[in-house]
């Protein structure tokens, strides 16, 4: 473990006796002290490099004030330029910036673009409202536009501060109003957060210390049998997948205790994004909770749900409900698989500027496309029996698929990503375009394609219905 996972570990164990604290204090002593707290933190950590923060936040405050109409396109425009200026610093003559920042800038980005929509629609809808005399509709709206203050508190939130999980300004403001909040679940379901964590470390720890990733960047590798080789990248991904259970179970741990994104059930909130429905508390009844709005992974459907563009929903679930909000439906395609593509290609640049990153990225659109292929033109066509072989066959190759593309993540390089790649001909890219010659020779009919088609209207569907507070189950 390096020292810097080390200072990460240790941010997310504090974080869990201290956020039992704030269960106890007023709403102003909270915001205070939430402040005060992340801005320590990340001066601590993030040193002369916090000044990038600082100037985002205050960038993006002067955007929602002069203009809240264009504040989305505009915050978006400003923050991710300003993600090149800091992973460029170098070029100016500038100190690079540590780690923590670089954790710091990309978790404020989302927030602040977030900021600048939810900005937007408190003043729309509070136009429709002045205009037909009656309530916004909208599920958790806000009720006053942010001051400074209240934008800086939000920004420096200790609570996910460097490891997430994202959440909106509304989540963080129904924090600090709670009513009760110590009458709120809290060890019971931390606990039960956290009670694989050690496995998980455990494995991480074990499994990369025999199989690092640094050996694959050596000549003895390439050497290696071709099975070695493709071997090599299901143990890596194991590692990578353990590395993040154990850190985003920790990071939604110190959420829990704390009270963050403590919703009722009947709220039907969603990763990142909170309630869809509106709800009231029935004295009748006792009040279940749930902390889905702080969910960042489902660890078992990460796993084991069947199809790729499905594992994109369970893995870093807050940052995808960003991604599904304010990224795809903005994309300049119509194409579902175009509209992914482009998304994902967003997601890469808000992760860095290394090669790996887009190449890996940028493989998950041909994978969909080939899955989506193969289920309009063999999967529709078989029987129960039939569909079941071939849903198992669907999931070990999502397995492979993702094995191959965090490559890329990890070794970051286009030399290293493609050299790997070369070392296994290519193997995913390869089955990937036989799928679609495949899909497309067989063909299946246009009614078989568009059965397949109707997960892909649903979602759309389903984002419109997110965006008008519907119910959408």
């Amino acid at each position: 473990m390096s020292s810097d996972e080390q200072v990460y570990l240790g941010i997310l164990a504090a974080s869990i006796p201290v956020g039992f604290v704030f269960r106890y204090l007023s709403p102003a002593v909270k915001q205070a002290a939430a402040l005060l707290l992340g801005l320590s933190v990340t001066i601590a950590t993030c040193q002369i490099h916090t000044l990038h923060s600082l100037v985002t936040v205050i960038g993006t405050w002067i955007i929602i004030k002069s203009s809240w109409r264009l504040a989305p396109a505009l915050s978006l425009s400003w923050t991710f330029l300003y993600l090149l200026f800091f992973r460029l610093v170098s070029w100016f003559g500038l100190p690079q910036p540590t780690p923590f920042a670089n954790a710091v800038q990309l978790l404020l980005t989302l927030k602040m673009v977030s900021l600048a929509n939810e900005v937007q629609t408190f003043h729309l809808e509070k136009k429709k409202e002045i205009s037909s005399f009656a309530k916004s509709p909208v599920i958790g709206g806000l009720s006053q536009e942010p001051s400074l203050y209240d934008t800086l508190s939000y920004s420096y939130c200790y609570i996910g501060i460097m490891t997430g999980p994202f959440f909106r300004f509304q989540t963080y403001t129904d924090w600090l109003k709670q009513p009760n909040p110590q009458a709120l679940p809290g060890w019971v379901p931390c606990l039960q957060r956290l009670k694989l964590v050690p496995i998980y470390a455990a494995t991480f720890i074990a499994v990369n210390s025999v199989l690092p990733l640094s050996y694959v960047r050596t000549d003895d590798f390439l050497d290696r049998n071709f099975f070695y080789r493709l071997f090599y990248m299901i143990a890596v991904f194991f590692v990578f997948r353990m590395r993040f259970f154990a850190a985003w179970c920790g990071a939604e741990a110190g959420c829990i205790i704390a009270g963050l994104g403590c919703y009722p059930e009947k709220a039907l909130s969603k990763p990142g994004g909170g309630p869809t429905v509106n709800y009231s508390p029935d004295p009748a009844e006792e009040e279940k909770y749930d902390f889905k709005t702080i969910q960042n992974i489902d660890c078992y459907n990460t796993d084991f749900c069947v199809k790729v563009r499905h594992g994109m929903r369970y893995w870093n679930m807050t940052v995808q409900w960003w991604l599904h909000h304010y990224i795809y439906p903005n994309a300049p395609f119509k194409s579902y698989t175009l509209r992914a593509g482009w998304t994902m290609f967003i997601s890469a640049y808000w992760h860095g500027l290394h090669a790996g990153y887009y190449l890996s990225f940028l493989t998950i659109p041909l994978c969909i496309a080939a899955e989506s292929a193969m289920e309009a033109s063999v999967r529709v066509k078989l029987g129960p029996r039939g569909q079941s072989i071939f849903d198992w066959v669907h999931w070990f190759l999502k397995m492979r698929a993702y094995d191959y593309m965090c490559m890329g993540f990890v070794l970051l390089k286009a030399t290293d990503t493609i050299n790997y790649w070369t070392s296994i001909y290519f193997i995913i890219h390869v089955i990937a375009v036989c799928c679609i010659i495949v899909g497309r020779a067989l063909k299946g009919g246009k009614k078989d394609g568009r059965k397949v088609d109707k997960e892909e209207k649903g979602e759309k569907i389903e984002n419109v219905k997110d965006k008008t507070g519907e119910k959408t189950d």
